[in-house]
């Protein structure tokens, strides 16, 4: 035994010895004494008997708030530990043993919550992995299935007009079909990089890079090449923009693409002559969008439809190669931008909320 702990006077121990020590002594002074007493010897054996009763009355409850109130508290800690339950600490505190055991357990409840929590968020990573490998596999098979379905209908066209060229001697008729092979080639072309440009852009593996432009002006340009400078106008454009710079903060080369997007797919599905209206007000901090095109209208029940990849309507133009409003859809999504399309009238209406900065 090291000497410190000889002369620690706080073991449970030394308590102990210490309390039946004094007790025997106080047993021996109290019997001396009650025998002095001017009294009968069987009333001084009551007297005696009766404070011995409340001696041992008193070391009991001495017992319970030293020894046996700390035993049930560590071992009402010890059982919830061992439920994994570490959220409780051990509120036996002292110098003795039983503080020290407490500390101990503090330490290493503490040690396993922590070591627990360590693991938790190990394996809600390695989950997310997981998830994260297998949404991966899932897309990629969307993709080549896919790229399989939309290719089948171009292939099948090119090999068609491939083999007609073999036999044909017509210079004219070889003529147009290279036209047609050029045409389906490129198409396919078109459709490999927005697909690929999609899927990218569903996966996360597409960083967006925000920067402050006036809408305005940025929507005017768009509108400008696509809507006004283009040989093929036969519609009535209506336009309501803000005398002023409107500015916002997002990737403007991806909202070039929403808006290149749905002015184009107005312009498709308006009738001829008919009216096409571009729109942007301000409202409460935000600036509001909207293309509407006179034209046929979109069945209630596919609304939310057309903005889904690959998506066509055999009445309506809607989509187009099933590609475009998905784009559209995506981008705003990842920015929080609220967007929609509705029926109004004798034609179709899109739009998009956007925040605005100064």
């Amino acid at each position: 035994m090291k000497i410190s702990e000889s002369m620690n006077f706080f073991t449970i121990r030394k308590k102990i010895l210490l309390a039946s020590k004094l007790m025997g002594i106080i047993l021996v002074v109290s019997y001396a004494f009650s025998a002095r007493l001017p009294l009968g010897a069987d009333v001084s054996l009551v007297i005696w008997l009766l404070f011995v009763a409340v001696l041992i009355c008193v070391i009991d409850l001495w017992m319970a708030r030293f020894i046996s109130k700390p035993v049930s508290e560590l071992n009402d800690t010890a059982r919830r530990m061992a439920g994994l339950d570490f959220s409780r600490r051990c509120e036996v505190t002292g110098r003795d043993e039983f503080g020290e055991l407490s500390q101990s357990l503090n330490m290493m409840a503490q040690s396993l919550q922590e070591a627990f929590k360590s693991l938790e968020e190990a394996n809600a990573k390695l989950e997310q992995d997981v998830e994260q490998k297998k949404r991966l596999l899932a897309e990629r098979k969307e993709l080549v299935d896919n790229l399989s379905h939309e290719m089948k209908t171009p292939l099948g066209v090119i090999r068609a007009y491939a083999e007609g060229m073999q036999d044909e001697t017509e210079e004219a008729k070889k003529q147009k079909y290279s036209q047609v092979i050029i045409t389906e080639t490129e198409r396919m072309s078109s459709l490999i990089t927005t697909l690929l440009d999609l899927s990218a852009l569903e996966s996360g593996a597409v960083e967006l890079y925000p920067e402050r432009f006036d809408l305005v002006e940025f929507v005017e340009t768009i509108a400008g090449r696509l809507l006004i400078d283009a040989p093929d106008v036969n519609f009535d454009l209506q336009y309501e923009l803000p005398p002023q710079p409107v500015y916002v903060n997002t990737d403007k080369e991806r909202m070039e693409q929403v808006l290149d997007n749905l002015l184009v797919n107005a312009k498709r599905n308006v009738s001829p002559g008919g009216i096409l209206k571009l729109s942007l007000k301000e409202r409460d901090g935000l600036l509001d969008f909207s293309i509407y095109n006179q034209g046929q209208t979109i069945p209630q029940e596919n609304l939310s439809k057309i903005w889904m990849k690959f998506y066509r309507d055999r009445n309506t133009k809607y989509g187009g190669s099933g590609l475009g409003l998905a784009i559209v859809a995506q981008i705003l999504s990842m920015q929080h931008i609220e967007y929609g399309a509705a029926n109004q009238g004798d034609g179709v209406v899109f739009h998009f909320s956007i925040p605005t900065v100064q």
